[in-house]
């Protein structure tokens, strides 16, 4: 009997063997363009673990940072309905809520009744959520200079630009696309 050796899977190709891929099934590839775009993706997909390691290690959920992150951006007091936040999220109200409810379990926000409207609920960052929200900044933040530490100040100022060209550009062509998926919720 013959003990199994299963490992994480096949690696990934590089990029020069995915673009020679591509052209050899596909002739009319560009292979600058789908070196820009591939290598773009794969660095997406590779912070995002990152990040996502970063906030496990904090015991917060993206979906969680996602909150804190906007009632954050919302400024001083940091406080919003659930359905603003709802909306500026990309979530159905009852997601919304689902969310709130374990998060304010937490400690990281609070939800209470708006003294002026006893009707409308208002979320609020508590300290607790606020420092967590620090902590995964700092985090991020030397993770980000250690991702960029080759590139020159003067690249790091070019690279930025290219990059929100890029995005310009496809905000223009897609307006809709800066929500979430519902499919791929």
């Amino acid at each position: 009997m013959s003990e199994s050796t299963e490992g994480p899977g096949p690696a990934e190709p590089s990029l020069d063997e995915q673009i020679a891929a591509y052209q050899r099934e596909f002739r009319d590839l560009d292979p600058q363009v789908e070196q820009v775009v591939s290598a773009l993706g794969r660095l997406n997909r590779r912070m995002n673990v990152a990040y996502g390691r970063q906030l496990a290690a904090l015991g917060i959920s993206n979906a969680e940072w996602e909150v804190l992150k906007t009632l954050v951006l919302s400024g001083a007091p940091y406080r919003l309905g659930p359905g603003e936040l709802a909306k500026r999220l990309g979530l159905t109200p009852a997601a919304m809520t689902h969310r709130i409810d374990r998060m304010a379990g937490e400690g990281l926000v609070t939800r209470d009744r708006d003294e002026n409207n006893r009707v409308r609920v208002i979320v609020e960052l508590t300290d607790e959520g606020r420092a967590k929200w620090l902590e995964a900044m700092r985090m991020a933040t030397d993770f980000e200079e250690d991702l960029l530490q080759d590139l020159s100040g003067e690249e790091r100022g070019l690279l930025g630009e290219l990059l929100v060209r890029l995005l310009r550009r496809v905000e223009h062509a897609q307006p809709d696309a800066g929500g979430r998926l519902t499919d791929l919720d």
